[in-house]
């Protein structure tokens, strides 16, 4: 290994690092200019508001509806048997990785909440939606909770997979979090700096998430049997 090369946790470390300044700084503007939109954000909203075919219509509205509610959490407890399955030490050794998963997701859900309500940030006009929304805009609730849900599967994929098929998974599990955020701008709920936040604010605790379970699982503890055993991506 190059000794002047940049590790792999350092790597993720500088990317959530990158991810909090930026979420912090759109955070901060949005908050300055008390919550009006920008002249991009009315334009992508009018441009929504006015191309809703309904075959399109349908599938946003059947794509956002996995962002929230049962889904993600599901996803939560998924990602966390399939490590667990993988562990091997007795029943609550494989519990232990879904608890870790569910706590990890509900943090991030807290300290959206506590970010939504500083902001205070209203929604578009609600003449223009077309699926139902409450609360504050910024950032994105469904887009932050999907892309994190993502996450947490992709990071069970790193931990129990063959390298090709956890990249496979990676680009299905990418797909469905950046179309889940789109949809919320489509159909007219938030405005599309909201979903930008949305996921800066997951990518930040990602790649934080990330860079602890790099230094963890390579260093720290003996790595588990399987096909991942040996290399980290």
């Amino acid at each position: 290994m190059n000794p002047g090369a940049v590790s792999l946790p350092t790597r993720w470390a500088l990317v959530s690092a990158l991810s909090a300044a930026l979420f912090g700084l759109l955070a901060l503007l949005v908050t300055a200019r008390h919550g009006t939109p920008w002249a991009l954000d009315r334009s992508l909203y009018l441009w929504s508001v006015r191309h809703r075919p309904p075959v399109l219509l349908a599938v946003a509205r059947a794509i956002t509806v996995t962002g929230t509610g049962p889904v993600p959490y599901l996803c939560a407890v998924t990602a966390g048997l399939v490590v667990g399955v993988g562990v091997g030490r007795g029943v609550w050794g494989r519990l232990a990785p879904v608890a870790g998963a569910l706590g990890f997701l509900l943090l991030v859900q807290g300290m959206r909440y506590a970010v939504l309500f500083a902001v205070s940030r209203p929604r578009p006009p609600a003449g223009g939606w077309a699926t139902h929304a409450h609360g504050f805009a910024f950032p994105s609730g469904h887009t932050s909770t999907s892309a994190t849900a993502a996450g947490l599967l992709a990071w069970a994929l790193w931990r129990t997979a063959t390298p090709a098929a956890a990249r496979a998974g990676w680009c299905v599990l990418a797909c469905w979090a950046v179309a889940v955020g789109l949809t919320r701008g489509y159909l007219g709920v938030h405005w599309p700096s909201d979903v930008l936040g949305g996921w800066l604010y997951a990518l930040t605790w990602f790649a934080a998430a990330t860079a602890w379970a790099a230094r963890t699982y390579r260093t720290d503890r003996p790595a588990p049997p399987g096909p991942r055993s040996s290399t980290v991506p």
